[in-house]
């Protein structure tokens, strides 16, 4: 028998890999294929209701609990953490925090990357884009780190300890089509909406989700039975389901974007490059 093939998304904390891309996760995994989340942190800045950690000794302890039930509703196969601290939004003091993963060395967890990549052999890679998606300096840090990873990881000169070498077939970022970003831009300013200040913190500024753009190269649509198991992994996630501030719940603005990007999920493919215009519907199209 063949043996499944393999899907990582790298990822910076526990309900990254449910609010952005879990429809794609979710339809790999229903279809037989090995899917894996590398978590970077386990979210310990994030904020919680008060009577939803009772049972936890840690904000970190509760969204460790919510990732694994996300996992299981979505069919993961393992969910592996790298160990470092969630660094916070960009210009806060968590940022300098020394566990954080934003003030790590890129190549130290560059190394732990190539390590897990060498062990399981994945053929497609998802991560963040270089923007982090909005900002966020743990997304941009786990976007450096997994690119130098996929750039090191065929190399027999680069960490040798961390196995035998071996080269992944494609490597993707998740990305916001630009156009129904720059059209919903444009409709909140018309109501007066502050797009500079958005989020729980009013610290996300949704004009840069439109900063670069990228291209569009694969669109994976989601179906209704999938669709059902991706939100079932979201609900997972109820610490961060804040009603009406901005963020992914029903009311918030990052659900209101993944509405808007449903039924479908959009990818920029860096790894093999992209010559003139391509539109994938499988992110395995072409893997041997």
């Amino acid at each position: 028998m063949n043996k499944p093939k393999t899907l990582i998304l790298t990822g910076a904390h526990p309900d990254d890999e449910s609010f952005g891309i879990g429809g794609t996760l979710a339809h790999y995994a229903a279809a037989g294929y090995n899917v894996y989340y590398v978590c970077g942190t386990r979210g310990e800045v994030g904020e919680a209701p008060p009577e939803m950690l009772k049972n936890y000794k840690s904000i970190g302890d509760l969204r460790s609990h919510e990732m694994a039930c996300a996992a299981k509703a979505l069919g993961l196969k393992d969910v592996i953490y790298l160990g470092y601290r969630d660094s916070g939004m960009a210009g806060s003091p968590e940022n300098k925090h020394p566990k954080a993963l934003a003030a790590t060395p890129t190549e130290q967890v560059a190394k732990q990357i190539v390590k897990i990549l060498r062990k399981l052999k994945p053929e497609v890679i998802i991560t963040s884009d270089p923007n982090g998606g909005y900002g966020h300096p743990d997304h941009i840090a786990i976007y450096k780190a997994t690119m130098l990873a996929f750039g090191a990881c065929d190399d027999p000169q680069k960490y040798p300890e961390a196995g035998p070498p071996y080269q992944p077939q494609k490597l993707y970022y998740h990305v916001f089509p630009h156009k129904l970003l720059k059209l919903m831009v444009k409709v909140m300013k018309l109501f007066g909406r502050d797009v500079h200040h958005m989020g729980k913190n009013k610290d996300i500024d949704l004009e840069e989700f439109l900063e670069p753009e990228f291209p569009v190269h694969a669109v994976i649509k989601i179906s209704k039975e999938v669709e059902a198991i991706h939100h079932r992994a979201v609900q997972c996630h109820a610490s961060q389901l804040h009603p009406g501030d901005d963020g992914p719940g029903p009311g918030g603005l990052l659900g209101l974007i993944n509405r808007l990007m449903a039924p479908c999920d959009h990818y920029t493919r860096v790894y093999p490059p992209v010559k003139g215009h391509i539109r994938e519907n499988d992110l395995f199209k072409g893997v041997k």
